[in-house]
């Protein structure tokens, strides 16, 4: 007998569903909420990397989850899983999945975080700068001597004469992680000091003058810890999802940001 799904008046069969999730681009979340599920469950099977949760975890899941819902009582739980057409055992399935992904996240990278820290520092400190931007190399040198001579300041001539949106704060730009900005200015600030005017330098269209105002070191705290953990765990969930898509029964691609679209600001 073939199994299906009733949805109004239609009947859904396993092989239709299957073409639908595909029309509907639901395939790609269905396959990455699988890869994710399947290796927990590899994992919770494995002595090395046991991912269990204690019934105060499991309690907890529940009240933040019925909170994210903004559930008041058990009427609208009861009323929530009709709708779904889920049984307790599906919600606790549900209301303890996160949980778990994060139990999966400690222990698989969680001993790999300082060095991945380390490795990344460079890019996740943060600067904070004066930006001056024109597309007229003649203009940009003599507001550049104009600035050393301290005939005006950066900030009265950032306001008039930069045509970027840093014009509205007097030049001032950031906080902002160095691997947000252009390469160029990556290397222009990182070997600056504080308060020193770099001279005009061309990067894409624009003449640049910048002045770097504060350098501010990546810290490993609590913060950076959740934020490089889920990278680690987004990096593995794309490559998992890109071996898949290349098989021969389909193809995958994902898009990297290239060096162009890097900002100035």
């Amino acid at each position: 007998m073939t199994e299906a799904i009733q949805i109004g008046n239609r009947t859904i069969t396993a092989s239709e569903l299957i073409s639908l999730l595909t029309s509907y681009q639901m395939l790609p979340q269905l396959q990455r909420e699988f890869i994710i599920d399947e290796a927990i469950e590899q994992n919770s099977r494995s002595a090395k990397v046991a991912i269990e949760c204690t019934p105060e975890e499991v309690a907890q899941a529940k009240q933040q989850f019925y909170a994210e819902k903004q559930f008041k009582n058990e009427e609208d739980i009861q009323a929530w899983m009709a709708h779904q057409g889920l049984n307790p055992e599906q919600l606790e399935v549900i209301t303890t999945r996160k949980l778990k992904i994060e139990k999966f996240k400690q222990a698989t990278w969680g001993n790999k975080l300082e060095s991945y820290f380390f490795q990344s520092k460079a890019k996740l400190d943060k600067v904070i700068y004066s930006l001056l931007r024109t597309q007229d190399v003649g203009i940009s040198q003599e507001l550049y001597f104009r600035i050393q001579a301290k005939e005006n300041s950066f900030a009265d001539l950032a306001r008039e004469y930069s045509l970027g949106p840093e014009a509205q704060t007097g030049g001032l730009v950031g906080p902002i992680e160095l691997n947000a900005l252009h390469p160029v200015m990556v290397q222009m600030l990182s070997s600056s000091q504080p308060g020193q005017i770099l001279p005009p330098t061309r990067i894409a269209e624009w003449f640049v003058i910048l002045r770097l105002e504060k350098f501010i070191p990546a810290q490993l705290d609590e913060f950076m810890k959740a934020r490089l953990l889920n990278e680690l765990f987004e990096t593995w969930l794309q490559e998992q999802q890109k071996q898949i898509m290349s098989r021969p029964q389909g193809e995958g691609s994902i898009g990297r940001q290239g060096e162009s679209d890097k900002t100035l600001t």
